[in-house]
């Protein structure tokens, strides 16, 4: 870190939250090193501040990050610069304010252990590399997919990342790939396996899957898993406790925090559902046939199964919508992932009755239409806010 163009590309790093934690304490090394103060907090010390600090509303944090910003360029512009090291006085700027940068903004870099980190509010398809990196996905780009070390092991485009099949690597390393409410993604997994996120969606997976080795991703949320044919190597879907595994056939997993019930529609082949301390057992295991669905109580276990008309569960994939038998309460959470809206029910009178209703790719307001003119379910709509009266 001796050029000063290191420095400065550096700290914009670390002005922005955007550090790794080894390029965190090359901040700390240099600065200390260089006495620009005698105060300047240790990595642990700025872990021990977080901890201790209660949680910004997110205005504050805007506010706080944009008078950093602003700061940094004011700093730019001055003259009075010391000629050994023009950017000292910019790094010491970086360093005052840090206290106010950890308070406002969220870790989403994986500076720290991320059970303990602030949740991230962003409508921007995030990737996160092994080592807490994270990176922006923007729909309307195509960019390369590089490991930690800078190795290309994808590509993405539009709103598809196809990793590749020859990438060189021999051990597991993991990605973790977020789709906030409102949007949709698919992945290519390195054998060529292919998955549709719904939005609300996190799975973790492997860059490469390694000979020997199941290949195991882990969901939270929905997807729909159109699986490479891999007798020696099983795919196992890993839906907190449950895990479904697959030789090669196509099945949709539904998964989110909040539902009491983890469901997973078959299409075509076959899957063994169990519970994750279960080792599988294709005699004592769940065994699901096309057409049928499991369904995983998060309660107590119990895993029961149903004949069902497939189509119901897969057209999101389209960006359609389908709702059979379901309370008003579960269909205004799809809502909500759907269109990332949030919804305001204080009409008790529809919180029992059961609805059927299908929509292709429609906007918000033909869908409550319809719940209007049916069922007498008054709306409105502000911002992105929904008031059912």
């Amino acid at each position: 870190m001796n050029e000063n163009s290191e420095i400065k590309k550096l700290l914009h790093k670390f002005i922005l939250n955007q550090c790794t934690i080894e390029e965190t304490n090359e901040v700390v090394k240099y600065y200390k090193e260089n006495k620009l103060t005698s105060d300047f907090p240790s990595v642990e010390d700025i872990k021990m501040l977080l901890a201790e600090t209660p949680e910004m509303d997110k205005a504050k944090a805007n506010e706080i990050f944009s008078n950093i910003l602003i700061s940094a360029k004011e700093i730019e512009k001055e003259e009075i610069i010391t000629k050994n090291n023009p950017f000292r006085k910019y790094i010491a700027i970086a360093a005052s304010l840090l206290v106010l940068l950890t308070i406002g903004l969220s870790y989403q870099h994986g500076f720290f252990n991320q059970k303990n980190a602030p949740v991230i509010n962003t409508n921007e398809i995030t990737l996160q590399l092994e080592n807490g990196d994270v990176q922006v996905i923007s729909l309307s780009q195509k960019s390369k997919i590089a490991d930690s070390k800078g190795n290309v092991v994808g590509n993405q485009n539009g709103n598809k990342i196809v990793y590749d099949t020859e990438t060189t690597i021999e051990k597991l390393v993991y990605n973790t790939i977020k789709i906030p409410y409102g949007k949709r993604f698919e992945l290519q997994l390195s054998d060529g396996t292919v998955v549709h996120l719904n939005s609300g969606t996190t799975l973790k997976y492997p860059i490469k899957f390694i000979a020997g080795e199941n290949r195991q991703v882990f969901l939270e949320g929905e997807a729909f898993f159109d699986v490479t044919k891999d007798k020696k190597h099983p795919f196992v879907v890993n839906a907190n406790n449950l895990n479904v595994r697959v030789l090669g056939t196509h099945f949709n997993v539904s998964n989110y925090p909040e539902d009491k019930i983890t469901d997973v529609v078959l299409v075509e082949g076959s899957v063994g559902l169990y519970t994750a301390n279960e080792t599988f057992d294709a005699g004592k295991s769940t065994i699901l046939k096309p057409g049928f669905k499991g369904s995983f109580s998060k309660n107590d276990n119990h895993i029961g199964t149903k004949a069902v008309i497939t189509d119901a569960y897969t057209s999101w994939i389209n960006g359609g919508l389908t709702f059979r038998e379901m309370s008003f309460k579960d269909i205004a959470k799809k809502l909500e992932r759907h269109y990332n809206v949030t919804i305001v029910n204080q009409n008790n009178k529809f919180s029992d009755e059961k609805f059927n209703a299908s929509f292709g790719d429609e906007p918000i307001t033909k869908v409550l239409s319809y719940f209007n003119e049916i069922h007498g379910i008054n709306y409105t709509i502000k911002n992105n806010q929904v008031l059912i009266k």
